[in-house]
């Protein structure tokens, strides 16, 4: 009992010395508050644990999360796109016309959308990785690029989904486990396994720092572009759920996933370059969403309680941003000190090993 209590306690402090610890606090916490204020405004305590209402909010945000995951794959290897949201909308649309324009079926429009995001990663991993431009004006450029390519595509929002296929992605297994988080944890085990893999530990090391990598064999450039790869069907499976959670096409829409990514990946501990994980975003992505509900039961709570009580979306976004800023700020003074107590602990071993062998 004692020996599993110490691998317990063990295992603990370790989870307390990575990345991810803030942003799990921080999730912990925003997934309480969202409890008790959906349960206050409800007047049923339990509220959120009832399938339907934690299904269709992982259904309902399940593109955003994958696009802060997707985002995290970058940050990791030192790059960044704030492109990612168009492109969401760019698998929308080929989703959507593909299947309309030739008469396919429905699976063909998504292998052809999960194939446009590749190849738009590939050219914008080159730009970043081969020509070397700096990754945020990359971004900004393919904003106005993909935007064209969606607008020409697709010139008003139009199309439908099968009621099967939009009917399935909203659908619980056995009840009590949505598909949308079958999706989430398919795409999070892959990256499990592609961490423990060659690539994964090359990706650390050239995030970290491309010119020691490079002199240890590994080639950065390539490196990078596998990683936009990854990032590309990453966002191909993301704009699939995005397809089948609207359940019609929209060439404009999700274009503000490339800045909230990011910001969910800072505030999940992720840094730029070899720090964080995939689960970094997640958390932060999951914070995110919390948060923003929450504060919307808070409102609809006052509303009910006081008499002529009505706010705006505008107050309650405003709301939602303190919060958020207090979590980032957060998470930028527990990450500084997290690489503290690292690099203090490597050091410690250093000399540990100096006297054992000098």
């Amino acid at each position: 009992m004692s020996t599993f209590a110490d691998s317990i306690n063990l295992s603990l402090r370790r989870f307390r010395r990575t990345p991810a610890f803030t942003g799990f606090i921080l999730f912990v916490v925003a997934l309480m508050l969202n409890i008790i204020m959906q349960g206050i405004a409800s007047g049923r305590p339990l509220a959120f644990f009832q399938p339907r209402s934690y299904g269709s909010l992982l259904m309902a945000n399940t593109p955003f999360i994958l696009s802060a995951m997707a985002q995290s794959l970058l940050l990791i290897v030192g790059l960044l796109d704030i492109s990612i949201g168009i492109q969401f909308a760019l698998v929308n649309v080929v989703c959507i016309m593909v299947p309309q324009a030739f008469g396919v079926p429905v699976w063909v429009g998504w292998i052809a959308a999960i194939g446009a995001s590749l190849i738009i990663s590939a050219a914008i991993g080159a730009c970043s990785a081969i020509l070397r431009l700096p990754a945020m004006l990359v971004g900004y450029a393919f904003i106005f690029i993909i935007k064209g390519i969606n607008v020409s595509i697709m010139p008003t929002p139009q199309g439908k989904v099968p009621r099967a296929f939009y009917k399935a992605y909203d659908s619980l297994v056995a009840g009590v486990i949505p598909v949308s988080l079958i999706v989430l944890a398919a795409v999070f085990g892959l990256w499990l396994i592609l961490k423990r893999r060659p690539l994964g530990k090359h990706m650390y090391a050239v995030g970290g720092n491309p010119r020691n990598a490079f002199a240890a064999g590994i080639n950065p450039v390539a490196v990078q572009m596998k990683a936009n790869l990854i990032k590309g069907f990453i966002v191909g499976v993301g704009g699939i759920c995005l397809t089948l959670m609207t359940a019609s096409g929209n060439p404009l829409q999700a274009e503000n996933y490339g800045l909230r990514s990011l910001i969910a990946c800072i505030l999940g501990g992720l840094g730029f370059g070899g720090w964080g994980s995939m689960a970094c975003g997640m958390f932060g992505a999951w914070f995110f969403v919390l948060i923003q509900n929450t504060v919307y039961y808070f409102f609809s709570f006052l509303s009910k309680v006081v008499s002529g009580f009505s706010v705006s979306s505008y107050w309650q976004n405003f709301v939602s941003d303190v919060i958020l800023l207090l979590g980032l700020l957060m998470t930028i003074i527990t990450a500084k000190e997290q690489r503290n107590t690292l690099k203090e602990g490597f050091i410690n071993q250093f000399k540990r090993g100096e006297r054992i062998d000098p």
